[in-house]
Order: structure tokens, then sequence, then C-alpha cells
């Protein structure tokens, strides 16, 4: 079984102090690549740090949270070309906590939208409480833009129009927990040529894993799940969603 996990912070602990044995546990699980976001700006150099490592991709951006940290296109230009990242990421629009304001994070992802058409890069979506307004903000770069939303976990007429957009929609821990009934319908409801995988460790836990003890090889986990309700099997799913994710990253 091959799997890729396409959402995971290795820079943060309790991920980082136990790096070669996080990625030890995960090649025995079968999980041959995993794709390392950044966050905010103190995030970028750990970031980049990983490129070398055997199976690791990494993506650099300004999550919403860090808005007001501010982004300058031609220096993420710069430091996505020097490092040979294969995404822009995490990025996009968070009105569910107290973050900078939305106005701040539109400005701020729009920048980032703009680079990742210039260099034909991929994106990689965080999005809460602002589905509409993070569709309204995508249609001015489509449809050059490409990428996806990850850690999804609302209902399939929410994905939809990510779906139309020609976005993939990436999973988590949540279509492992047997109630979270809108999540499972939607990993039923993708296509399979748009179904990804991840974990987002360590900041979302699956059924009976609580989010702190969550490593990439969890990512197994899901895929079984994922594979539960599409009727298939895990090896399947697994299959798919990392040629899926290969297409998308371009790594083929």
């Amino acid at each position: 079984m091959r799997l890729f996990d396409t959402h995971c912070h290795l820079t943060e602990e309790p991920l980082a102090s136990d790096l070669r044995g996080v990625l030890a546990r995960a090649r025995e699980a079968g999980v041959e690549e995993v794709l390392v976001p950044a966050s905010g700006r103190a995030s970028w150099g750990a970031v980049t740090a990983m490129r070398d490592l055997p199976g690791v991709h990494t993506a650099i951006g300004l999550h919403p949270w860090f808005a007001q940290e501010g982004v300058d296109k031609v220096e993420l230009e710069d430091v996505l070309a020097r490092h040979s990242c294969v995404a822009i990421g995490e990025i996009g629009l968070d009105l569910a906590v107290d973050s900078p304001p939305a106005d701040v994070q539109i400005r701020v992802l729009e920048t980032q939208l703009a680079v990742a058409c210039d260099m034909d890069l991929p994106v990689l979506l965080h999005c809460r409480k602002a589905f509409t307004e993070l569709t309204d903000v995508l249609k001015s770069y489509l449809p050059g833009l490409r990428g996806l939303l990850h850690a999804f976990s609302r209902s399939p007429e929410v994905a939809e129009p990510f779906l139309e957009a020609g976005f993939y929609i990436a999973f988590g821990g949540a279509v492992t927990r047997p109630g979270a009934a809108r999540a499972r319908a939607s990993a039923v409801h993708v296509p399979p040529d748009r179904l990804l995988l991840e974990t987002d460790a360590p900041s979302i836990g699956l059924d009976g894993i609580h989010a702190r003890d969550v490593e990439p090889r969890h990512v197994r986990d899901v895929a079984a799940a994922v594979a539960s309700l599409r009727g298939t099997t895990p090896e399947a799913v697994a299959g798919l969603t990392t040629a899926n994710a290969r297409r998308l990253f371009r790594l083929e």
C-alpha cells in the first residue's frame, strides 16, 4: 500500500522532536510521501529545511491566522523557487476564531493566489466559516488556479463549488468518526479523481486518537475509513489518492 499524507505539520511538536521515528513509523504503515505546509513566517525556515528528507515535500505560504504579518509577492516567489516547493500553503480564510480582520486576510490571500497563477503552483486552502467568501475570491483566479481544499468536513453541497472549479478535496480524521455525517457523506460524494487524504497532524484527531497523538502513519486509518464508506478497499483508496496527489503536485 502506497499512501500520501497531503497535509502534515512535521515542524510542530510533538512531531518535530521525534522526526526520525515519525517518518520511520510512517514508512512502516505504507506512507511514502508527506507534504509539509508552512503557517506563519516563523515556520518558513523549518519547513524549507525539510525538503531533502526522503519522501517529504514542502509548501510555503501565510496562513490566515498570520495574515497581519503580510506577504510580499516577489519575496514569496523567490522562497518558493529557491526551495523547490511543490505548492503554496497553507493559505485561505478563517472567520471562526479571533483572527485578523477579513479584509486583511483577503488581501494576503489574493497576493498568494496571484503568485500561484504566475508560478503555476497548486494552493493548499484552509477555510472555516468562510466558504462563500472564499469561493467569491477564487472566482477571479479561475481557470488558471488549481489546488485542494484541506481537512474538509462539511457537506457535499459545500464541496460542490470547489469541485466545479477543478479543486481536489482532502479528507482527514473527521471521516473516521461515526458521528461526522457531513464529512462522511462528502467522502462518498467526491469523484475518485479529486479525492485526497491527509492527517493535518498534530491538529486533528481521529476516532479514539487525540490530535496530539496523530502522526502521518494514521493516514492509513483515514484511507480505511474512506474505503469503508465508498465500498472499496483501503488499497484501492491508497492507490487512487496517491496518484491524485502526485498528479496535482506534478511529481510524476
